[in-house]
């Protein structure tokens, strides 16, 4: 075991970051531990596994994830340790692992952190299942079979005969938005009919581009990234905040139910004519 990314939304302003990995660096000075980032929001889980699903891919086999995400939500009794695509993902049992993977795992063992009371000594635990598999051994000695785990999934867009509509992923830095639409998703609905991107009711895009450099500077744009996902932006602006974009989650799917003004600020369509 070489290589260990952690991925959490614990921030860095403090010390656990380096708490951390100073347990897994006990363990075996020689790992190579890589941050995908500390700023996960706890309450999107399609924002986490959209991070953690596009990260996770490029690294090499047998490498280590170890997802920190709303760990303290509920009364955690165990964590799930799971060999996914010769990976392996350390994370709480509370739903993230099948986001990320778009299935359940075949293989996945349950560790036992009834008596851990804080992040540390959770993440002890994790650095503990490092040596054992620094040591070679079996996974199935790694901790217990579990039948039963929380399980949940994508997001998945909305598709009719001449439109779909996809959910907010991602904001990134810049506030370009990520859409729950790739590219393979697209052109199977479009079917080389001429479409139209809404957002926030009037604004249009009609184009799909290859990069910002495309369009003039100020003006939207929409591109599938790098993950093959649409994305739409303004080149050298910040779509999200100029026209009130939000990301997508379940508390907030949950408020608009009741006020359905701010849903269509979640949400993008497309019309196919």
């Amino acid at each position: 075991m070489q290589v260990i990314t952690l991925t959490t939304d614990i921030g860095q302003q403090d010390y656990l970051v380096g708490a951390i990995k100073g347990q897994l660096l006990s363990v075996d000075p020689a790992l190579h531990i890589h941050d995908i980032t500390h700023y996960l929001s706890p309450s999107n889980y399609p924002q986490a596994a959209y991070v953690c699903s596009n990260a996770f891919k490029y690294f090499p086999k047998e490498s280590f994830h170890i997802i920190i995400l709303n760990l303290f939500e509920n009364d955690a009794k165990h964590i799930l340790i799971a060999k996914y695509k010769d990976q392996y993902i350390a994370c709480p049992d509370n739903g993230i692992l099948t986001m990320i993977a778009g299935e359940r795992p075949k293989e996945i063992i349950a560790i036992d952190i009834s008596d851990q009371n804080t992040l540390l000594e959770f993440t002890q635990k994790i650095a503990e299942v490092v040596r054992k598999i620094n040591d070679s051994a079996t996974f199935s000695s790694l901790g217990e079979k579990i039948g039963s785990i929380n399980e949940k999934y994508p997001l998945r867009a909305t598709i009719g005969n001449n439109w779909m509509e996809g959910q907010i992923l991602f904001i990134d830095q810049f506030e370009n938005v990520v859409i729950n639409i790739t590219k393979v998703e697209f052109e199977e609905q479009r079917k080389s009919r001429p479409f139209k991107i809404v957002f926030k009711r009037d604004e249009v895009i009609d184009t799909i581009h290859n990069n910002y450099s495309s369009v003039f500077e100020g003006e939207k744009l929409a591109w599938f990234n790098s993950a093959g996902y649409l994305e739409i932006a303004i080149n050298k602006g910040n779509i999200a905040g100029l026209f009130g974009l939000q990301g997508f989650n379940e508390k907030m799917q949950q408020q608009n139910m009741v006020n359905q003004n701010k849903w269509f600020y979640q949400t993008v369509r497309i019309f196919f004519e």
